[in-house]
């Protein structure tokens, strides 16, 4: 996939998040970057399409790196495990830790601070909009219904860390206001089913053209029509999340999803983050050689090899094992063979597991099964199951099962699922035999901001 260079749209998003977070009272102005106040308060054409590219890069900031939402999630989730003898936390706190430490910016505290800075810089756009001129009208609806989308996923990477603990929304305020009150899980999560509605009414009057670039990972999806079906794909996930089915049979039947699957690549039909090892851009580090797969993977609950074409396609043996912290592996990732890798943000596959979990939870045993056979003998090689699944707890098992598989180590869904269905325990038989890890329900609040709110 040939990756376009986002050196400029980096430094646009570099000079917006100085802007401020979601909870920080921040009471003096950035003199650092009048650029900033000049998008603000007399933005003009470039300087909007600018900032509004600038987005994809505040939102991709922190997914593919080594300490980065994936990976972290991947570990609490027992899909791999990050052995770096340079810091032994990756395991000591992350998995033997009685609880994920608030203070620790690089764990966990990087899924806070740089979602609400995108989310500010979303803001900046939006407001920009409603004063900007050589802007036409058709096209500021295409940058706000843009902007919104953006700004939901990175409240969705908000809630998916912090869950009961809940996050600021109304992070829309001048610096040395008060702070935002911590909104409830339920808020934060009808607030991005908002957004995300409010920018499809926002993209359906929003031309036949985007007037700004996207990058190579949203071939196919770079206007605002085909946009909109990327918007309603993440809402079949959020309505999902939030446990509104019928919503989500309504949002996939707007997505791009395709249950015509001749061949194993038509499930990979979606949108992606892009990387770059060119100076000034940011390289996908989820190749980092500190990263391992949980030889668990390779074995079903008896013990034998489990045999699946996901697992040829996505993992293979080391050379030699790595033992580090009572953990000991030869299994790696070759999902991402290099810096340049893309990372799905969502693919069609998931698409086909979000609407055969809506037809289970509506007791349409039948259609469920029928899509959970697509992705087992399409993506998993794997024979048809035998027959309808109607008993609600065998279904729900295969769900799991085929989603463990197919979405493996791009999102954090093994973690996500298992707290959905209150099976965060079960992963405890993942671990090495003796070894008494942890299991993490989500991420705590930034020690910062919570004594800023003191």
């Amino acid at each position: 996939m040939k990756i376009r260079n986002m050196k400029k749209m980096t430094k646009v998003v570099l000079a917006l998040a100085a802007m401020g977070l979601g909870g920080c009272d921040l009471t003096v102005p950035d003199l650092n970057n009048p650029g900033v106040e000049s998008i603000r308060d007399n933005p003009t054409r470039s300087s909007v399409l600018s900032a509004t590219t600038g987005l994809l890069i505040g939102h991709r900031g922190g997914m593919g790196a080594q300490n980065g939402y994936v990976a972290q999630l991947g570990v609490l989730g027992r899909e791999g495990y990050i052995l770096d003898t340079a810091d032994p936390r990756y395991v000591s706190e992350m998995l033997s830790g009685e609880r994920l430490d608030p203070g620790s910016p690089a764990f966990g505290g990087n899924f806070w601070a740089g979602p609400y800075l995108n989310i500010r810089n979303a803001h900046t756009v939006l407001d920009a909009t409603e004063k900007v001129s050589g802007v036409t009208e058709t096209e500021k609806k295409a940058i706000q219904g843009f902007a919104k989308t953006i700004q939901a996923l990175d409240f969705l990477t908000l809630i998916n860390t912090r869950d009961i603990e809940g996050a600021p929304i109304d992070v829309n305020r001048k610096l040395g206001d008060e702070l935002a009150p911590i909104a409830t899980k339920a808020e934060v999560f009808n607030h991005i089913a908002m957004l995300l509605d409010d920018a499809k009414a926002d993209l359906l009057a929003g031309g036949d053209k985007f007037p700004f670039k996207l990058s190579a990972g949203f071939v196919g999806f770079e206007k605002p029509a085909s946009f909109l079906k990327f918007n309603r794909a993440v809402r079949a996930r959020v309505a999902v999340y939030m446990e509104q089915w019928a919503t989500a049979q309504t949002a996939l039947d707007e997505s791009f999803l395709d249950e015509t699957i001749t061949k194993v690549e038509d499930l990979d039909t979606g949108v992606y983050h892009v990387f770059s090892g060119a100076s000034g851009d940011t390289a996908n580090g989820l190749n980092s050689a500190n990263i391992y797969a949980n030889p668990a993977l390779l074995k079903n609950k008896d013990g034998s090899t489990r045999e699946d074409d996901r697992v040829g396609r996505k993992l293979t043996k080391a050379e030699e094992a790595r033992k580090w912290q009572g953990i000991t592996t030869d299994v790696l990732f070759t999902l991402y063979p290099d810096n340049e890798a893309p990372l799905p943000i969502i693919r069609n596959e998931e698409l086909l597991l979000l609407r055969a979990e809506s037809y289970m939870k509506q007791e349409n045993y039948a259609e469920a099964t029928r899509l959970l056979d697509i992705i087992r003998t399409k993506s998993g090689g794997l024979p048809p199951l035998p027959e309808v699944l109607s008993d609600p707890k065998l279904m729900e098992d295969e769900l799991l099962e085929q989603r463990r598989f197919s979405l493996l180590f791009e999102g954090g869904h093994r973690w996500i699922d298992m707290r959905r269905y209150n099976r965060l325990e079960e992963l405890r038989q993942e671990d090495p035999a003796g070894v008494d890890f942890k299991v993490h329900h989500h991420f705590p609040h930034p020690v910062a901001e919570t004594d800023a709110r003191q």
